[in-house]
């Protein structure tokens, strides 16, 4: 796309997803405002902004090393799983390095996206101020899937008279109100087991945690090694690519049982031996809290009277508060009829080309509205830069015939609601941009790539945009945590490569 006046972007939401966006098309030579409806950049990460679910002791889920972009990483002294101050922290001086601060409309929400046959017409409102109406010739959404609670229909919840009423524990902004207090917590979902941690940690008098399924449950280090480090890799995506589903979940479930066990040795329910159907989620504590009695597990709310609560095993308790940990709805309001129409926007998702583009709708793209398990970072990150050089030329764009044929078959996924994981979107991405490591040019990478953490810096080693001092960076990030201590393959590494390799001459065989 040669250069013109014609590049000015909109980006809606000032999160990781709308910073890293803007950083990769300043980059390319567009023009990008950031919106952002509160008074910081941030997202979630800003607990002032009324679209942040996090409450004060909240740390991430997700380890350091994979909640950082490639340019940039912490500061001296943050540790292992960051605070969730540092990691606003830290996104401030990544916006203030790159000269996006300048470029953030704080205070300014966008009522209104609209195509044209110019591009898009964005109606804006900042606080307190009458409706700004601007035409741009690309929109960036970046607003997220995690602000608008979803609360199920549950019998009698009207009627509940708890002294900490009944809420979404988005509203979860204050621990100490739950002091002395009996809780309910619902959900099995990674915000539910912690705030459950959390309360019986910070003196609520009893702590009860229910949900529809149980999950298989990762701590958060497994032999001091980050569990993202260990179960999120490139292997893993490329083994799925050859193995059957069945050969797949068998191998993460023993990974998982050897690492933690099963939640029913700790006394909670006994998760579904096809850990598709179960779920994973992590937790550091939660478990161990269960087998201290600190935590009682119950199964689902059957109905609410009052303060009592009865459950699917017929079994009653009176609460104080109970916190529906149970997801959120995705919420894109500010798109017209027209873009909602053909986009088909639902609750859960939308009609994309990986989650990314649309072909009824150009120089329109869409930042981390998919359903993940596992860090972030790394995968906006990708994404962001797959936007900014599509829309700049540096990579050929897909074409519309493509991504329609590549939604008509995402319509299973979506129906079903299926989970996607951090390796699957970053691989997915990077074979995009063409950024996957080049382990012919790195051999000594072949360890650190395969079986290493996915770090946002191993996607700069090769490809476009990729970084000289990207190969040192990622053997450090590597082995930081004995994640990969030495270049060498164990001989279960080695196996596993093998099994691969002879997997992949069979298929090419068959063909």
């Amino acid at each position: 796309m040669a250069r013109s006046h014609r590049r000015r972007v909109a980006i809606i939401g000032g999160g990781p997803s709308g910073i890293v966006s803007a950083k990769y098309l300043l980059a390319q030579g567009f023009e990008p405002t950031i919106f952002e409806s509160s008074d910081d950049i941030g997202g979630q990460w800003n607990h002032r902004s009324p679209n942040s679910g996090i409450w004060p002791t909240m740390r991430t889920n997700t380890s350091r090393v994979l909640t950082q972009f490639s340019d940039m990483g912490y500061d001296v002294g943050v540790p292992v799983y960051p605070k969730n101050q540092e990691v606003h922290s830290y996104l401030h001086r990544y916006a203030e390095a790159f000269g996006l601060m300048r470029r953030a409309r704080l205070l300014t929400k966008v009522d209104l996206v609209e195509s044209t046959d110019r591009g898009y017409r964005v109606t804006s409102r900042q606080s307190g101020g009458p409706p700004l109406t601007e035409q741009y010739d690309f929109v960036v959404a970046a607003t997220g899937r995690y602000n608008k609670p979803y609360i199920p229909s549950v019998p009698g919840l009207g009627t509940f008279r708890g002294s900490a009423v009944a809420r979404h524990s988005f509203a979860y902004k204050d621990p100490e109100k739950y002091r002395g207090l009996r809780v309910l917590v619902a959900g099995c979902a990674i915000s539910a087991l912690e705030i459950a941690s959390d309360l019986a940690m910070l003196g609520a008098a009893r702590v009860v945690s229910c949900y529809r399924r149980q999950r298989y449950v990762l701590p958060k280090l497994v032999g001091g090694v980050p569990s993202d480090h260990i179960f999120f890799t490139r292997w893993a995506v490329l083994a799925s690519e050859v193995f059957s589903p069945e050969v797949m979940q068998a191998s993460l479930r023993s990974a998982i049982l050897q690492a933690n066990g099963s939640p029913e040795q700790y006394g909670a329910m006994k998760p579904d031996e096809d850990i598709a159907k179960a779920g994973i989620t992590l937790s550091q504590y939660f478990l161990p809290l269960v087998a201290e009695k600190r935590i009682h597990v119950k199964p689902w709310i059957r109905r609410i009277q009052d303060e009592r609560v009865q459950f699917e095993d017929e079994t009653e308790e009176s609460f104080d508060a109970i916190l529906f940990s149970t997801g959120f709805n995705l919420h894109l309001p500010y798109l017209s009829e027209e873009l909602r129409n053909g986009l088909r926007v639902d609750d859960y998702s939308l009609d994309l080309y990986r989650y990314t583009f649309s072909p009824e709708f150009e120089r329109l793209a869409f930042m981390g509205m998919h359903d993940q398990t596992g860090p972030l970072f790394p995968v906006l990150e990708l994404q962001a830069r797959w936007i900014a050089y599509t829309w700049s030329g540096l990579v050929d764009p897909v074409t519309k015939e493509e991504m329609r044929e590549a939604i008509r078959r995402f319509q299973t996924v979506r129906e079903s609601k299926m989970k996607t994981t951090v390796n699957q979107m970053a691989v997915g991405f990077s074979r995009e941009l063409g950024t996957e490591p080049d382990l012919s040019a790195h051999p000594e990478l072949t360890r650190a790539a395969m079986f290493g953490p996915l770090a946002a810096v191993s996607f700069r080693i090769s490809g476009p945009d990729s970084l000289p001092q990207a190969v040192g960076r990622f053997v450090q990030e590597a082995q930081e945590f004995g994640s990969v201590p030495t270049p060498e393959l164990s001989s279960t590494q080695e196996e596993q490569l093998r099994a691969l390799s002879q997997a992949l001459e069979r298929r090419v065989a068959s063909k």
